[in-house]
């Protein structure tokens, strides 16, 4: 457990009023789950709908803390030289050569597998942060990594330390906050689920993405905000989407509006921008008909 609780965590309402504070509006659920991630010390898992606020979660907490983001962004064929560490190869071999006539082998092996030569990728950077706060670790999108790539992890996550062969284990000067976030695009293990926390981020009730949007669209007129979630709901609760708009395309698309100078939702305007919302072909062929005009005549 943690020896002392920064201001700012010293409670789940403190907690909340802090992510406020950095323009996150976070349920009581996940501001809970934060709470008990700094406060334990244990990884939290986020899991949740494509855009709707996982990756952000990191981002206000770190500005929350004060604290270092450090991202890892995973993807297929992630491996440990590039999440990790990898050794700087060309001036070890530099250093060989001057020195090779000079030292013994076991010498010139002890002189070159030391720091100045360690090159620290994400996860190494986040053990080895400053004495300041703690920095905030986000391994984002985990489940587009291999399988592979989570055994790497599961040093880290349970004991915040990484086995170096050549140098033997590092150990963080003080444990970072670690987000992960995942789309759920495969099934994660149950090692590394078992050691996070876990909260779930789905598409926000009506009231809530109202209040996102006055928090992150300034000057965003009250009954176009009004309008806009109305109708991104109403999209959302179709069946036949290939990809359902997150909270970003809500941002994106009210902020195209507001620059557009519109003051009330258009079939016009809503026909021209419906590609904010809707990211596959398909999905624009078959709303740009009559079916958008019975969208939007709903009350």
């Amino acid at each position: 457990m943690s020896r002392s609780t920064p201001d700012w965590a010293a409670s789940v309402d403190a907690l909340a009023g802090a992510l406020a504070r950095a323009r996150y509006i976070a349920d009581r659920p996940l501001a809970t789950a934060v709470f008990l991630a700094v406060r334990l010390e244990k990884p939290l898992l986020v899991e949740g709908e494509p855009g709707c606020g996982k990756t952000e979660v990191a981002k206000a907490v770190a500005q929350a803390s004060g604290a270092e983001l450090v991202r890892l962004q995973c993807y297929e064929g992630l491996d440990a030289a590039s999440a990790i560490y990898e050794w700087d190869y060309p001036r070890q071999l530099l250093a060989i050569r001057l020195h090779e006539r000079a030292e013994t082998p076991a010498q010139l092996e002890t002189e070159i597998y030391t720091e100045k030569y360690l090159l620290r990728r994400p996860l190494l950077r986040a053990l080895d942060g400053s004495a300041g706060a703690r920095p905030v670790l986000l391994i984002d999108e985990v489940d587009r990594a291999d399988e592979e790539f989570e055994g790497f992890l599961l040093e880290i996550l349970s004991e915040y330390q990484v086995t170096i062969p050549e140098m033997g284990p590092v150990r963080a000067k003080q444990p970072p906050v670690v987000i992960l976030t995942s789309n759920r695009t495969r099934e994660l293990s149950d090692a590394l689920k078992r050691r996070c926390l876990y909260a779930y981020v789905g598409y926000p009730t009506p009231e809530k993405e109202v209040a996102i949007l006055r928090e992150r669209v300034p000057g965003l007129p009250d009954v176009l905000a009004r309008e806009v979630v109305a109708f991104v709901q109403a999209l959302r609760g179709t069946d036949d989407l290939a990809k359902r708009p997150g909270v970003a395309e809500t941002l994106d698309w009210a902020a195209a509006l507001l620059a557009l100078e519109e003051r009330s939702l258009r079939p016009e305007t809503v026909r021209d921008t419906l590609g904010l919302l809707l990211k596959d072909a398909r999905d624009l062929e078959a709303w740009r008909g009559e079916r958008l005009e019975g969208l939007l005549a709903r009350p």
